[in-house]
């Protein structure tokens, strides 16, 4: 009869830790966040603690492209991804037939003409090579950036996602290389100068305040933002990932670590 009793006390107690244990993992919500490495990844690996806090375990995945975060996401690989602007964003719905959303602007990092053969755009000989972003809206906004400066027109009905089809008038008969966004900063020696994104800009030693000969302004609308499946902005683990990366944490790092305005942050 002891033994018999003894034998029902280990099963019970048993039980109980298993469902203690059980309780306390279900309790612990996991968040996989795809982003290219600097500044996404830098900010989410700050925040892990933050989220920790309130129960959501946060997973970064690093990707060193701007296709694959979109298609994991779009497959619920990932819950959320944050490396993209919303132009690009929508272009990549459009063009793909996706249904990702934009859960809240971060930050934006501003675009730059770069060049390591020349100290000004005025010294870019008659026929200059430029290397810019293959993807539609990265393309188009390396066009507008060169717009801006005089070196070239666009069609005037040309938007976002201009191509070098759509430039009327060229005087220094500019030409063009369309290369992977991620693969910008390693050809920048073999052409007259190159646009490059902030998050593959910044790794490569370079800062658009200080050794970029063209600059976007600060009223750019390329806002970088966390996304997600349409229908899961109001997540409560994706909330809270937006909360912590507008947060204390995050303004005092850009303001550490990005002081010639590498990285500006934003508020919507």
């Amino acid at each position: 009869m002891k033994k018999t009793l003894t034998i029902v006390l280990v099963i019970l107690v048993a039980a109980t830790l298993f469902a203690t244990g059980t309780k306390e993992q279900s309790s612990t919500q996991v968040l996989t966040v795809g982003a290219t490495p600097e500044p996404h990844a830098a900010f989410l690996s700050l925040i892990v603690e933050d989220l920790a806090a309130q129960g959501i375990t946060l997973k970064v995945r690093e990707f060193t492209d701007y296709v694959t975060p979109n298609e994991a996401l779009e497959t619920g690989e990932l819950d959320a991804n944050f490396f993209q602007h919303v132009p690009y964003l929508e272009s990549f719905n459009k063009d793909s037939g996706y249904h990702l959303a934009n859960a809240g602007g971060i930050h934006v990092e501003p675009f730059a003409l770069y060049s390591n053969k020349h100290k000004a755009i005025g010294d870019f000989p008659q026929g200059a090579t430029i290397a810019i972003p293959n993807d539609p809206t990265n393309e188009g906004r390396a066009l507008l950036l060169l717009q801006s400066a005089g070196l070239l027109t666009l069609e005037a009905n040309a938007g976002l996602e201009a191509t070098p089809l759509d430039i009327a008038k060229n005087p220094k008969g500019l030409k063009f290389r369309e290369i992977e966004a991620a693969s910008l900063p390693r050809v920048l020696q073999d052409v007259d100068a190159a646009i490059i994104n902030g998050n593959y800009a910044i790794p490569a030693g370079l800062i658009a305040t200080r050794d970029g000969l063209l600059v976007e302004g600060s009223d750019s609308p390329y806002v970088n933002v966390v996304a997600v499946k349409q229908g899961n902005e109001n997540d409560p683990r994706i909330v809270a990932l937006v909360k912590a990366l507008r947060g204390d944490k995050i303004k005092a790092y850009v303001a550490k670590q990005y002081v010639n305005g590498e990285v500006v942050l934003v508020t919507k």
